[in-house]
């Protein structure tokens, strides 16, 4: 049987004279072009999150001077924007599905905006507290409303690099933050930091009305009500447990009637929830491998990981004498080296798949968490700096792989639940795993001599580093015929 000619140009057809060749047809654009502007709106939003979460520690003892409190005093300011986003991401998928992504998106943006504005002009430590509330009610939708409209918007095969892009313009944030929080502590005011909030804000709103689908359900179901306040209460005990726990003079009463009061509001919810045909948090989802799996290993992952940042700013400012700005600048190569990395990701996870990459990553990453016990006051700054961009790198592909692995096997219709279920676990595991460092430090302190720190610093990474080790036992849960992404396979 002859072997087949390949088609080249001196054996195409040619046509008849008076007749064009027909064109073959122009390729239809991916989901990722044809979003485009929905990807670059997203990222913003994740923009104004990272760089108000991050620009804000370094310049807790100015506001503190400025509001006439103690710095252990702003801790109440730190802490009710992450306890209103854990209460009230809950609400986003009906909220979207009742009113629409577009306007809840809106109204999520234009929040979160005033609630800036009005942190840049408080006088008080009440209003400053009221005004981070705001700032959490808008926060609490910008995350899970951008990733649902993601997922809704973006095919399989481009919703790893889609998510990047976003990831990447958010870690901008986290580059600009420690900077700018730095330098307008110590040079300017310490009202900026939020009231740089507002011009992105604005043009995020523009974006808003040009780029964002609306998606919503003709007939909403009805809102779970007590199913919320039972969930609001249960992750509100949880936080102030923390909250009291990482606060000094640990008063263990205190903290374990809070955590009884969490078990109890969470029992009855998981009861409540069961007996329910729209849950606020659906438990059911937990049922799937990939789900759970990726909610517990986020878990013990930000368990360990979380107080990083504030373990370093500590070290280097308290320990080592540096400079706040000085302090600031060490933190951004932690967000070069995430950016770098979420940009091969997506071929990492093609080529290994989720079980292999998370399994091995995170133990990359607790060995790289447990190293920087290797660092002393005389340290130099170069090192200290290479350490902290390899440690950015596998958080960012950590970061990614956690963060997209809730999606693999779940169904579209799911993904309004799932994208709330990953934001709350999100910043409830993040509240504990600064409160686990706080107390770490805490209990390891001898004194409160600057050479002091050192020490504590150094055996309390390495204790993190352990409890960050265990959440590769939770990835590899996962099984290994699922493991790797649909797109990979239809690639």
């Amino acid at each position: 049987m002859p072997e087949p000619i390949p088609a080249t140009e001196a054996n195409l057809p040619v046509p008849p004279p008076g007749e064009e060749a027909s064109l073959p047809a122009t390729p239809p654009a991916s989901s990722q072009e044809r979003y485009r502007g929905l990807i670059w709106l997203v990222a913003a939003a994740f923009f104004m999150q990272a760089l108000d979460s991050t620009i804000v520690n370094t310049a807790v003892p100015a506001m503190a001077e400025a509001l006439n409190v103690t710095p252990l005093g702003m801790r109440t300011a730190l802490t009710s924007y992450v306890l209103t986003l854990a209460i009230f991401i809950p609400a986003s998928p009906w909220l979207c599905d009742r009113f629409g992504t577009r306007l809840i998106f809106a109204a999520a943006i234009g929040t979160f905006t005033v609630g800036s504005l009005l942190c840049g002009i408080a006088q008080t430590l009440p209003q400053l507290v009221a005004a981070r509330v705001l700032q959490g009610l808008g926060g609490a939708a910008l995350m899970p409303v951008g990733r649902y409209v993601l997922v809704r918007s973006i095919d399989k095969r481009d919703f790893v690099k889609s998510m990047s892009t976003v990831a990447t313009v958010g870690l901008l944030g986290s580059v600009l933050g420690p900077l700018l929080g730095g330098a307008l502590a110590q040079y300017t005011s310490w009202r900026l930091i939020f009231l740089i909030n507002v011009p992105v804000g604005i043009v995020g709103m523009w974006m808003n009305r040009r780029d964002m689908p609306d998606y919503r359900l003709d007939e909403p179901h009805k809102f779970d009500i007590v199913g919320f306040l039972l969930f609001a209460a249960a992750s509100a005990m949880l936080l102030t447990a923390s909250e009291v726990a990482s606060g000094g003079g640990v008063q263990w009463p205190r903290i374990g009637a809070y955590g009884v009061l969490a078990i109890i509001f969470g029992c009855i919810y998981v009861w409540h929830s069961r007996r329910t045909d729209h849950p606020v948090a659906d438990l059911s989802l937990l049922r799937v491998r990939s789900v759970w799996v990726s909610l517990a290993g986020n878990l013990f992952t930000r368990l360990g990981v979380s107080g990083m940042f504030l373990l370093l700013v500590l070290f280097l400012q308290v320990g080592c004498g540096w400079s706040p700005l000085m302090a600031g600048l060490m933190m951004v190569p932690q967000a070069l080296g995430s950016i770098t990395a979420k940009w091969g990701i997506n071929r990492l996870l093609n080529l290994f798949g989720y079980r292999r990459l998370l399994f091995t990553n995170t133990l990359v990453v607790a060995a790289l968490l447990a190293s920087f016990a290797l660092l002393g006051k005389g340290s130099p700054m170069w090192l200290i700096a290479l350490m902290v961009f390899i440690y950015g790198g596998f958080m960012g592909m950590q970061y990614t792989a956690m963060n997209t692995l809730i999606y693999n096997d779940l169904d579209v219709k799911y993904a309004s639940q799932a994208s709330s279920m990953a934001s709350t676990a999100q910043y409830l595991s993040m509240s504990f795993g600064i409160a686990l460092a706080s107390l770490l430090m805490e209990a390891l302190l001898q004194g409160h001599a600057h050479d002091d720190y050192v020490p504590a610093f150094r055996w309390t990474v390495l204790l993190l580093g352990v409890v960050t080790a265990t959440a590769s036992w939770v990835f590899s849960r996962l099984q290994p015929d699922s493991s790797k992404r649909p797109s990979a396979a239809a690639e």
